[in-house]
């Protein structure tokens, strides 16, 4: 699977019988993978199976997930409160004598509160189980298009790394090229400040000097942090190819660049390696900001 981005929105209907509904998928970036649900009333007990249909599709992003479900058209029926019934005509039968020898009437008894009451008509659990396997499917359909319309966000994105990758080895071969960092260059560089000093103060050792030099100019070679910032950019290279979610090891590689970075600026005593380690961490910058938006 490749690469995919964190932020997308899906949408799918559906319907049975008389039951219509929709589903709504809006995910944004995020450090790990938050689902916030909103389920209608009595749909409570879909929520372990959505949670574990995004799971399986989804690693990381705030992802906001809405059913709602629609009835085309109403069903009522007449429940009768069998206690409450029973208890009226035991009721009538012990004091129908005293006050009233009337027979009860259907229309009596449907005045008296608490006797009957319409409400909408329920579904067996069988049928109801059919719905919910439909209402799931459609959840489906809806990941699908939002893992697509990430996966194309992705595939963008992944241009954009992949350029910058390519910009990062770019530079980094242009301060190993250097010619400030050649044998020739450090000697030449190392006899003009050892005379200096032996001008300025003719009383120090050349030789203890030279020394010196040649191991501050040792501690300030690059060459470790050169290597280290190549294989940072093959390991970025891999990643990219090899696909799936990959935006957490990339960030961390966006920081050892940015920490091999730091420390070429702070070694250089070239402008040119200066100048390309200043553009090196912009290109490193832009990079993490690319690398925020990837699962």
């Amino acid at each position: 699977m490749k690469p995919q981005s964190m932020t997308g929105f899906a949408r799918s209907d559906g319907y049975w019988q008389r039951y219509r509904w929709t589903w709504e998928l809006r995910a944004v970036n995020g450090k790990g993978l938050d689902v916030r649900l909103r389920l209608p009333q009595g749909s409570d007990h879909l929520e372990t199976d959505v949670r574990k249909r995004l799971a399986e599709r989804l690693s990381r992003g705030n992802v906001q997930v809405a059913l709602s479900i629609t009835l085309a058209e109403s069903r009522l029926e007449l429940v009768v409160n069998e206690a409450a019934l029973q208890a009226v005509l035991d009721l009538k039968a012990r004091l129908g004598d005293v006050l009233d020898d009337k027979p009860l009437s259907l229309e009596g008894l449907l005045g008296l509160r608490g006797i009957a009451d319409f409400r909408e008509g329920e579904e067996d659990s069988t049928a109801l189980e059919t719905r919910d396997g439909m209402i799931l499917g459609d959840l489906d359909v809806a990941l699908d298009r939002l893992c697509a319309m990430r996966g194309e966000e992705g595939e963008k994105i992944v241009a954009v790394l992949g350029r910058q990758i390519d910009r990062i080895a770019e530079l980094t071969g242009t301060i190993e090229a250097d010619p400030s960092r050649t044998p020739a260059a450090i000697a030449e560089r190392l006899s003009e400040q050892v005379g200096r000093l032996v001008d300025a103060a003719p009383s120090l050792d050349s030789d203890r000097l030279y020394a010196e030099a040649v191991l501050l100019a040792t501690k300030a070679d690059l060459q470790e942090e050169i290597d280290r910032l190549n294989a940072h950019v093959a390991a970025a290279r891999a990643l990219l190819e090899k696909g799936g979610p990959c935006g957490r090891r990339l960030d961390f590689l966006a920081q050892e660049f940015n920490r091999e970075t730091n420390t070429i600026c702070s070694k250089s005593n070239a402008v040119a390696v200066t100048a390309a380690g200043l553009e090196l961490k912009t290109v490193i910058d832009q990079f993490r900001e690319q690398i925020q938006n990837l699962e």
